[in-house]
């Protein structure tokens, strides 16, 4: 990989092996706007593909349209969309019995085009890396192809995922590289809900996805040619060798395929490039993994670019949460002579997960670069359309950042902890170098930007910001009131109401926004506090908690239109239904194994079983469907290779594994009794380290006992109060409750004050 370019000035930012891998020379560089414009460059560049096309991706799908079918396309593509017509024609030709509309529609999506590429071109290899995601990611995927389900990949199209990541991490880079020739590296994968043109509309019917509308979505790329193409393309190499063990050839490794491949020019013709004959950075996070140590390259290339930023720093960006960018920004908003800094970012989240988390520490981060701003030049804003319902917005997924028209900077990274060092990422980035024409066309791409959140002219926008001599004031004189948003309509809208959030919020939210690897000895003590005094007090306190939510839940059943719906009567009715189908007992068995992959509270499912089947049926059934969930992961933890466990459970899995083999049923016991992990991680442990199946299952029967046993006590007297409150024998179910809180105080306390003997500590497992 070469290290620096021959056009880079001596006084350039970038200096590889601190802020980036690489810096290469790029002939033709474009930044792309949205997914309309990556889509079909994309499948411009593919079409010219001859000998590769190497895909990493965060996520893929197979069913993504390249092409709208009723979209009106760029007339820089006309040439691309004629060639698909006629290919369309002549297959139609060849199976006249197939559907019109159909055959049309196939060839547009993503997995039919690729397929339709190594049909024509014998030569041509396709290789797709993606992030072997968990299960929790699942409902909005594609089902793997690798089950042979859906999808199905020709013979040269090879698609592997990748699990190399540490536990939490992921592998976020989105890059693609065709012939070493032309590469393609920023914020956008190749999948569903991803499509959307500049106009953002709030109405627009080709904007869907498995037959549902979403809503708008913006993101940008980089496309570049040449040194710098060559130098992502052994990024992605290397990344392809790192999790599958394989080494694919580059394009042109001999001699025929070097003739062949002047023979045709894999950047499209009609891609009109921004900038010419640039070096190019090109920058990465990677976790550390065994031997290798952290890569915080995109980290280092933040900061370097925020501590350089003389006038303005602008950014686009779908989080807006790290620690140490949030510090930088601070000292450079406290300088009397420092940047303004304008932000844009999405007004919602994704799902509760997000909302709780990465808003909460927005807020905070937001509100703390509020504060600091002492002279008045933070400014932060998202975008808005007319027409949207209010529970929609524009999703800001692009990671953009823009220093003084000096510096262009677009790739994966999140400005997230998690992006810093937890997650693969990849960015690339330009400098004008003192190029007054260069620094023009990275002003006139960060105004074409504003004038796609804001609905007006790029001219008014670059006038507007000449008048001013502020991009904030500028932006003040031409946005429009939300309130008065006509449909279609666009302005940015400031963040008015913002408020600090709970104090217990941002230390769980820290938990979904690492910036480092979580291994167990780490994890551990969130589940386990070292120290037992403060750890009696939060279990006192959680304790109380679940009691308050038993209240409120009877509180709402008894005086809400809750009462009136879910009557006693109609509970009853119910579960005697469900009961009476003769797959229930099995339904409720199986159930628990996913709760337990998803993390859904499994005493529900029991109380559930024993309203349905009685206590002793019910208790039979629970206790069945836990023994199989933890069978399960025991039997995963066998399969799983030594060092994909150890990347899960960190530097403490030998100390974890020894424990469980050394004091076997007693250990697999306290462990279930007062879980220190989610409940498949101790039987994935257990079943890599060779613990005795019979005395991990044995175990698992003696710790989970009490806990079953309490929920089916408490699902009975509910099945008795449904029938008759005065059958309820409240001295059997406080009796119950106090038993169970004291022998698990007691158990807590053995495991927060155990320790191994020396010897125990230098066993290694089988």
């Amino acid at each position: 990989m070469p290290a620096r370019s021959s056009q880079q000035p001596a006084s350039s930012l970038f200096r590889p092996g601190e802020n980036c891998c690489a810096v290469a020379d790029a002939g033709r560089i474009t930044p792309l706007i949205d997914g309309q414009e990556y889509f079909e460059a994309f499948a411009a560049a593919a079409e010219r593909a001859q000998h590769s096309i190497l895909i990493l991706a965060w996520d893929f799908d197979s069913r993504t349209r390249l092409y709208r079918s009723d979209e009106p396309r760029l007339s820089r593509f006309k040439r691309l969309s004629h060639r698909v017509r006629l290919r369309v024609r002549q297959r139609m030709r060849r199976h006249p019995h197939k559907d019109g509309p159909a055959q049309t529609d196939a060839v547009s999506m993503l997995g039919e085009f690729l397929n339709d590429l190594t049909r024509r071109n014998r030569a041509l290899q396709i290789r797709i890396l993606i992030w072997d995601y968990p299960m929790i990611y699942g409902l909005d995927r594609e089902f793997p192809p690798l089950y042979g389900l859906g999808w199905k990949p020709r013979r040269r199209v090879h698609v592997r995922y990748d699990n190399s990541e540490p536990l939490g991490g992921s592998h976020h880079q989105k890059i693609v590289v065709i012939d070493d020739q032309i590469a393609f590296c920023g914020g956008l994968d190749l999948t569903a809900r991803r499509w959307d043109t500049c106009q953002h509309k709030a109405e627009e019917s080709r904007r869907v996805a498995g037959g549902t509308h979403y809503p708008p979505f913006h993101d940008t790329m980089m496309a570049v040619d040449g040194d710098a193409a060559r130098a992502l393309g052994d990024v992605a190499r290397e990344r392809w060798q790192r999790a599958t063990g394989e080494a694919p050839p580059a394009p042109g490794s001999t001699p025929r395929r070097r003739q062949r491949k002047q023979q045709l020019d894999a950047w499209p013709p009609a891609l009109e490039p921004t900038f010419t004959h640039l070096p190019v950075a090109i920058s990465r996070t990677l976790p550390q993994a065994g031997a290798q140590p952290a890569v915080r390259e995109v980290e280092q290339l933040y900061l370097d670019m925020i501590s350089q930023a003389k006038h303005l720093i602008y950014i686009e960006n779908q989080y807006f949460t790290v620690h140490r960018i949030g510090d930088a920004l601070a000292r450079r908003l406290a300088e009397p002579q420092g940047p303004e800094i304008v932000v844009i970012l999405r007004l919602l989240s994704h799902g509760w997960l997000e909302a709780i988390s990465m808003e909460a520490l927005r807020t905070r981060l937001l509100m703390r670069l509020r504060d600091a701003d002492a002279h008045g030049r933070f400014h932060y804003f998202y975008p808005a359309v007319g027409g949207l319902p209010p529970e929609q917005c524009i999703d800001v997924h692009a990671k953009l950042m823009i220093v003084d028209d000096e510096i262009l900077r677009i790739g994966s990274a999140n400005l997230a902890n998690r992006s810093m060092g937890l997650d693969s990422e990849c960015d690339l980035a330009i400098e004008a170098g003192g190029n007054q024409a260069v620094s023009r066309k990275i002003a006139a791409l960060r105004n074409r930007l504003l004038s796609e959140h804001l609905g007006v002219e790029a001219g008014l926008i670059a006038q507007a910001h000449a008048q001013e001599g502020s991009l904030g004031a500028a932006i003040a004189t031409l946005r429009r009131p939300t309130a008065a948003l006509k449909p279609e309509e666009h302005t940015l809208q400031t963040f008015d109401d913002l408020s600090e959030p709970a104090e217990a919020f941002p230390g769980v939210a820290d938990l979904a926004d690492p910036e480092k690897p979580v291994s167990m000895r780490e994890l551990l003590p969130q589940f386990a506090p070292t120290d037992p005094a403060r750890g009696d007090h939060a279990a006192w306190g959680q304790l109380i908690a679940i009691m308050l939510g038993i209240l409120a839940l009877v509180a709402a059943w008894r005086w809400t239109p809750l009462a009136e719906f879910a009557t006693a009567e109609r509970i009853k009715r119910w579960s005697e239904m469900f009961a009476d189908a003769p797959w229930a007992p099995v339904a409720v068995i199986i159930a628990y194994t996913p709760a337990c992959v998803t993390m859904f509270p499994r005493p529900l499912i029991t109380l559930f079983a024993v309203l349905a089947f009685g206590p002793w049926l019910g208790f039979a059934l629970a206790m069945t469907g836990n023994l199989l969930a933890g069978w399960v992961s025991y039997v995963a933890g066998e399969r799983i290779s030594h060092e994909t466990l150890r990347r899960l459970a960190g530097p403490n899995f030998s100390r974890i594994s020894t424990v469980l083999r050394q004091r076997g049923v007693m250990a697999v016991t306290a462990v279930r009794l007062v879980p220190l992990a989610p409940y498949a991680i101790p039987g994935m442990v257990a079943g890599a380290a060779h613990v005795r199946m019979w005395h991990f299952l044995l175990g698992t029967f003696l710790g989970l006992l009490p806990g079953v046993l309490t929920t089916t006590v408490f699902g009975d007297a509910l099945q008795a109060a449904l029938e008759d409150s005065s059958k309820v024998n409240y001295w059997i179910v406080g009796s119950v409750l106090v038993v169970l809180v004291a022998g698990t105080w007691w158990v807590r306390r053995w495991l927060l004050t155990t320790r191994l003997h020396p010897e125990a500590d230098k066993q290694e497992p089988h």
